[in-house]
């Protein structure tokens, strides 16, 4: 495999700077006022919060279905509806839906030779189960999909998003690769293969893209040019699982979906 033979960057041990103010964070994007949340609970809501502590400043459920991933374009939001296999762009201020789109590469995540197995967070075991209601069937993850509900599996969508330049990009597991989409006409600029079967979180450190793969507990760094890997971030099996992923003055953000946000300076 092409990603074990990349150089490790050596980084900081990650630190929980904060629980998130949702119970399932599964994506998150810097900006100057904040950070925001997406969590894939029941409300699929958007919280932008204090770097220092967590504290809400806005708030807002969205019209997504347990969703994967958030960018900023300066005025509005974009989300990955990840079981709609849908990209929902909302309004930063109310949250009000103003356009949907379909995920280019979406559909049921399938396996290949070489895979590395599915990961659950470290933390899980000391984290609180989410109560799933009587009327809906329990939910299985994007990646087990197609083992566990066979032909019966409905797919999946994106689940990291960043944009840059007028242009969104996202990581789209069923595909595993990652999408330059021209927001205004929707039709694909680019695209390049991720380093495994689980690419979740994305974001830019100068012009390069790092994407996470939460099966093999890693960041990988990407030429967006060429979609060369170039670099990768191994993280420690107690660290927590990395889920969403964003990128601030040399600080590298994740959230694990039992509850946290973390930190590692890059």
């Amino acid at each position: 495999m092409v990603a074990a033979s990349l150089p490790v960057r050596k980084v900081s041990k990650p630190a929980i700077v904060f629980k998130s103010p949702s119970p399932h964070p599964n994506g998150l994007q810097a900006t100057a006022e904040g950070l925001w949340v997406i969590d894939q609970s029941d409300g699929a809501r958007a919280s932008l919060v204090s770097y220092d502590t967590g504290k809400v400043i806005r708030e807002f459920d969205t019209e997504s279905d347990r969703p994967s991933g958030i960018t900023f374009d300066g005025k509005s939001l974009w989300i990955g509806s990840t079981y709609s296999r849908e990209i929902v762009q909302v309004d930063a201020v109310t949250g009000k839906t103003i356009s949907r789109h379909f995920t280019p590469g979406a559909g049921v995540i399938y396996n290949m030779k070489g895979d590395p197995a599915g990961r659950s967070s470290p933390l899980a075991k000391a984290a609180a189960k989410p109560v799933v209601p009587v009327a809906k069937p329990a939910v299985v993850g994007g990646f087990q999909a197609g083992d566990t509900l066979g032909s019966k599996a409905p797919g999946t969508g994106a689940h990291g998003q960043e944009w840059r330049d007028g242009f969104l990009w996202m990581a789209v597991p069923p595909a595993r690769e990652v999408y330059q989409v021209d927001p205004k006409t929707w039709v694909v600029q680019r695209k390049f293969g991720t380093a495994a079967n689980r690419p979740h979180g994305i974001g830019w450190e100068g012009r390069y893209l790092w994407v996470t793969d939460s099966n093999l507990n890693a960041f990988f760094k990407h030429d967006p040019e060429t979609g060369a890997m170039v670099e990768r971030i191994q993280l420690a099996d107690d660290d927590p699982l990395p889920h969403g992923m964003t990128i601030r003055e040399g600080w590298l953000w994740y959230c694990d979906d039992v509850g946290v946000v973390c930190k590692l300076k890059l």
